[in-house]
């Protein structure tokens, strides 16, 4: 009887994610990585919408360094008040939230269900 060859294990490789359709600052690119290596996303209006929840991260990060820099509160001559940034900041970070539930990044497992392997 002939002996069979033993079956290989190629591993794929990674492939290198599409480049974003315009320049985003540090935390719109880390994310677009972060997402196109996790996910193909293919279709134009995907990229698209992906596109517009990075650059607006980007935006609700410049509000959060704006608030940081001139705290939560500032002084007016009536007293204090709620930073005008702070609305701006929670909107943006619910658009990108809103953007990447429609695309259906938000359904994904944090862990796999029953026991770990191996025990």
């Amino acid at each position: 009887m002939e002996k069979k060859t033993p079956l290989k294990i190629v591993p794929q490789p990674i492939a290198d994610p599409a480049p974003p359709p315009r320049q985003l600052g540090a935390h719109g690119s880390d994310l677009w990585q972060i997402i196109t290596v996790d996910y193909d996303i293919s279709d134009s209006g995907g990229r698209e919408m992906l596109a517009q929840a990075c650059a607006t991260l980007d935006r609700a990060e410049e509000c959060a360094d704006e608030i940081r820099r001139d705290g939560v509160t500032i002084r007016t001559k009536l007293g204090p008040k709620d930073h005008p940034a702070l609305k701006h900041e929670l909107a943006n970070r619910a658009f990108v939230v809103r953007t990447l539930a429609r695309l259906g990044l938000d359904v994904e497992a944090i862990k796999p269900l029953g026991r770990p392997p191996g025990r």
